[in-house]
């Protein structure tokens, strides 16, 4: 009898043990079993050398042609997809691979003024298509500041003419993707960018 009452109980507890492990609280509630991990969010400088931040030039002027041109500009992202329980003893397997198919860009001031589109520009979404296998680092490319925000407030007021000085905003970049057996993974990344009218040579 004892033993029969034992048996029952053990497989009483044995689902709940296992939904407990299941569970991923690093990704909100996620139950994927694989961890996105950004390594590094690169931009560049106004000679377009790789940096830890972006300079991003508002305005573009080709003073020997007489034309302003306006940019969207990019960042290089690098992440790993890792199992969250490095000691698995299945190990990774093909389910384990994440597909990111999207991503919001949303931007902060350290002052904590943070109306879009009069202090900072509007957040945005874009959609990707990257694939990231288990213990495998990728690298890829995203628009990091739309063309268009440079011709609407705050940006357009560094336009020459109108307002002199550096906006300093952090771009918050959460990445949004699927496990093969369609179980969230998100994961997140900031880059500095210091917006300017900049001197084109």
């Amino acid at each position: 009898m004892k033993k029969a009452t034992l048996a029952l109980k053990a497989l009483v507890i044995l689902p709940v043990v296992l939904v407990l492990l299941s569970c991923n609280p690093v990704e909100n509630e996620s139950t994927s079993a694989t961890l996105l991990v950004v390594n590094n969010v690169t931009g560049t400088d106004m000679e377009g050398t790789a940096a830890n931040y972006l300079e991003s030039d508002v305005l573009f002027e080709d003073l020997d042609a007489g034309t302003s041109t306006i940019y969207a500009d990019a960042a290089e992202i690098s992440l790993t997809a890792t199992l969250l329980d490095p000691a698995s003893l299945l190990g990774p397997s093909v389910y384990n691979t994440v597909t990111i198919n999207r991503y919001t860009v949303d931007y902060m001031r350290t002052d904590g003024q943070n109306t879009p589109g009069e202090d900072v520009p509007y957040p945005f979404e874009g959609t990707l298509s990257i694939t990231a296998a288990v213990d495998s680092a990728i690298a890829f490319s995203i628009v990091v500041v739309r063309a268009a925000a440079k011709a609407e407030p705050p940006l357009v007021n560094l336009h020459a003419g109108r307002d002199e000085g550096i906006l300093t905003v952090q771009a918050k970049i959460t990445l949004y993707g699927n496990d093969q057996a369609n179980r969230t993974v998100t994961a997140v990344g900031y880059l500095t960018i210091y917006f300017a009218n900049y001197v084109n040579e």
